[in-house]
């Protein structure tokens, strides 16, 4: 590091050289020092107006000065509100004016590390090979698929080479659809909700969001002739499913509240006026249709907080009406999938009316008696959790949780019959290698149902333990927790059949390029990717380091269990530089999500490089409510019992600092949806834990939201975060509100609070809150409370991604320099 002032070098004899300074100083006279320039004014935060607005329930009465901000229908209102976006707009610039050329730096840091020349790994369908590839210079990618037949070894990504097979002359690549061009008709940028090819390969169906009448809409092309098809176009689109083979679509529509309540069925190539199918009157009932995926069926639930049912309609007839075939009581998860004449049901409904803890699978005949009898699959294993099965012609597929140890295994097609339900080791399961750590296995899309290979995507942000490492400390008889090595996700296609395996894709983020498997890359030789794709496609030890892009050498990561405040064991996982990594001498950054029973998403993110690569420590809290568990584990951080995540939470944060981990006064919190609210509710609490916040489209105002909802809320939302009508679950909402609980007269830390006009918790809770905040606390201009507003969809903008990214990450290391 250089000093602040540069050491004084004499350029004169060491013997004069003292002499003469002593001189030079005599003869001159003191001179005053040079007044120093002012130092800038800090910029001054917006100061929104404030209009008195009283609630009342359960005979408890709230102020909320900023009600105004939700008042969509006021128009005096919302030119108030646009007054106000566009001061909060030039306020974050004004305050981050001096980090622009680090957020220009981030920005190129983060861009370099998409593969913008590379494809999706391609999967095969029938004859076809599926991808989607980006073209130099666009931001949208486009959808193409080749004929396997032609091109059994995919070839080069790269336009005009890529859809041309000079040696034989022929075009050998199809465009499907240009996100690009779709652009140019949906507001400027493309973002697709749904896309389902049909089952011939004749049509795409999918859905475009409408920016200007905010709602998705429903499109057909002709893939054969690359044409738009007349019908069905429709608006308010939330679901589809092919039937008759790919002859006729059907597809869900939402109400105005945007809640889906009716089923269509449209024949293609027909005049005729699509058909209803079913309209559902009750108001908190939702509708979801799904082809089975032997496009045999498609099934169709209805559910709500009182009551879940599943229907299934004939995919080759599907005028002939539904059928019911299953029905329970509360709110549970029903997928259904049709083999051989056999329904298989993967619930976590009650048993016998008593709550389960996990999912279980059940089967039943397709033709049967009433009423309808669903028997176990498998006898209950409480040390063997399903996570999740996906299926094919010849094979069933089981994602295993045994504690924290996640498992792949297939079991033949099809199951015995008349033995009722048995231990999953009855089957004879083949176990499918997996490397040692793993922290989260998602199937890939598996549309041929007819191939005996699956594809399955490896997230973890752990790999391999360093036995002589261990063996090293044990001898010296210190306590450790295991040190595991970073991994970037891996697509990995598995042959059931005789249990081979293929790491399909997976990210090099030291190199900035991908590893893709099927051929050559741009950025790698011929004589490389040949030698890389033989020594992958060999059997052998799936726990091989060469075999992966891990960053050992790089980064670490750490496991713990946290004490919280009950006595309760939280999971903690911490990442780190193995460099830069300084005994309580790192900043950090602490993630939660903690809602809805879905698992933390640990996956490595290459923006996260940017901190790590300056000495930052990353941190994940597995805080109650969130998946990982069981049931359970999401039951104890919901509703009434919200507080237990946010004390997680606070334990978790209080760790790193404690156990100096993170510096004590340098620690962030990072909550994306209902992760804000808990970030927001920590802070609330211990505002002097943390230094600084980023919340993303953050869930702030629950005690208004819940009550008066302007967005429409689903089920699982109240379920989630309580029902005000409930006297305990109001008052559980009133205590854990982040915009009803800000304290008065203390510092808080700098936070950024990113939100967006196109968000289901609108971005007035992000304005509502910034404002309270501002107007209660202690102003401190080193601790801005910003807001940060998008107009555009960013998840589906790599440029808006980077943009977004590296100011945030800017933020984070302003607040932690400052």
């Amino acid at each position: 590091m250089r000093p602040l002032l540069p050491t004084l070098r004499l350029r004169h004899h060491p013997s004069t050289a003292l002499p003469l300074l002593l001189r030079s100083f005599a003869h001159s006279k003191p001179q005053k020092p040079p007044p120093q320039p002012p130092l800038p004014t800090p910029p001054s935060p917006p100061k929104p107006p404030q209009k008195s607005a009283t609630f009342t329930l359960h005979d408890v009465s709230w102020e909320d000065p900023y009600s105004w901000m939700s008042s969509l229908n006021d128009k005096v209102a919302m030119r108030h509100m646009d007054v106000y976006m566009e001061q909060e707009e030039k306020y974050i610039e004004a305050v981050m004016a001096d980090s622009q050329r680090l957020v220009s730096k981030l920005q190129s840091e983060m861009a370099s590390r998409f593969a913008s020349d590379l494809s999706t790994p391609p999967l095969r369908w029938g004859p076809w090979l599926y991808y989607r590839r980006i073209e130099e210079g666009k931001q949208y990618s486009v959808l193409c698929r080749r004929l396997a037949s032609l091109n059994e070894e995919f070839i080069s990504h790269k336009s005009p080479s890529a859809g041309f097979d000079f040696t034989s002359g022929k075009r050998i690549e199809q465009k499907l659809l240009d996100y690009n061009q779709e652009a140019g008709r949906f507001g400027g940028y493309a973002y697709e909700e749904l896309s389902e090819v049909s089952p011939d390969h004749h049509f795409l169906a999918y859905t475009m969001y409408d920016k200007d009448n905010d709602y998705f809409k429903l499109s057909v092309r002709d893939l054969n002739f690359g044409s738009l098809c007349s019908k069905p176009q429709a608006d308010r689109v939330s679901n589809l499913a092919w039937a008759k083979g790919g002859q006729a679509l059907l597809y869900v529509v939402t109400d105005q509240n945007k809640r889906p309540y009716r089923i269509y069925c449209s024949m293609l190539g027909s005049n005729e006026e699509d058909v209803l199918l079913l309209d559902e009157p009750t108001e908190n009932v939702y509708v979801n249709i799904r082809h089975t995926k032997d496009f045999l069926f498609v099934a169709v639930n209805t559910f709500s907080t009182k009551s879940s049912k599943v229907f299934l309609i004939n995919a080759a007839d599907p005028l002939s009406g539904l059928t019911s075939i299953w029905e329970c009581e509360g709110l549970a998860h029903c997928i259904v999938e049709h083999h051989q004449g056999c329904l298989y049901l993967f619930t976590d409904a009650a048993k016998e009316g008593q709550p389960v803890d996990c999912h279980y699978l059940l089967r039943s005949p397709v033709h049967t008696s009433a009423p309808r009898k669903w028997e176990s699959v498998l006898i209950d294993d409480q040390d063997l959790v399903i996570e999740d099965v996906d299926l094919c012609d010849t094979h069933l597929v089981f994602i295993l949780r045994e504690g924290r140890k996640f498992k792949l295994c297939s079991v033949a097609l099809p199951l015995p019959n008349g033995k009722g339900p048995v231990y999953l080791k009855e089957l004879n399961p083949q176990f499918l290698p997996l490397p040692k750590y793993v922290s989260q296995i998602s199937p890939g899309p598996n549309y041929d149902y007819y191939s005996s290979t699956m594809r399955f995507t490896v997230s973890s942000p752990v790999m391999v333990e360093k036995e002589h490492i261990y063996d090293f400390l044990a001898g010296l008889d210190i306590e450790y927790d295991p040190i595991r090595v970073q991994m970037p996700d891996a697509v990995v296609d598995y042959e059931l059949s005789n249990v081979k395996w293929n790491i399909v894709q997976q990210q090099n983020l030291l190199l900035d390029r991908a590893r893709v498997l099927y051929g050559r890359t741009s950025s790698a030789s011929s004589a490389e990717n040949s030698a890389i794709s033989q020594s992958l496609t060999n059997e052998a030890s799936f726990e091989d380091d060469h075999l992966w892009n891990d960053l050992d050498e790089f980064y670490a990561c750490e496991h713990y269990d946290v004490s919280s405040c009950d006595g309760v064991l939280v999971p903690l996982t911490i990442i780190y530089s193995r460099t830069r990594k300084k005994m309580a001498h790192n900043p950090g950054l602490l993630h939660v999500h903690g809602a809805y029973g879905e698992l933390h998403d640990k996956r490595w993110r290459s923006e996260l490089k940017s901190l790590l690569d300056r000495g930052w420590v990353i941190a994940y809290a597995d805080v109650r409510g969130g998946g990982g568990g069981g049931k359970k584990w999401h039951h104890d951080g919901r509703r009434t019992g919200k507080h237990n995540a946010i004390n997680d939470y606070i334990s978790c944060a209080k760790f790193l600092t404690e156990k100096d981990i993170v510096q004590e006064n340098k620690l962030a919190g990072w909550g994306y949806s209902a992760g804000g609210l808990l970030v927001a509710s920590a802070i609330n609490i211990c505002p002097d834990l943390f230094r600084a916040a980023v919340l993303k489209v953050p869930f702030l105002d629950p005690s208004n939201t819940l009550l008066y909802p302007i967005l429409p809320l689903t089920p699982a939302d109240y379920e989630e975060f309580g029902y005000p009508g409930d006297i305990d679950d109001f008052r559980a909402i009133q205590n854990y509100c982040p915009y009803h609980n800000i304290q008065k007269d203390v510092f808080y830390p700098a936070v950024m609070v990113s939100s967006s006009f196109n968000t289901r918790f609108g971005v007035w809770e992000a304005a509502k809150w910034v404002s309270r905040v501002r107007e209660r606390s202690i102003y401190d201009p080193q601790r801005p409370i910003l807001l940060n507003l998008t107009v555009d969809i960013v998840e589906e903008n790599r440029y808006l991604q980077c943009k977004e990214s590296a100011l945030e990450t800017a933020f984070l290391i302003k607040m932690m320099n400052s």
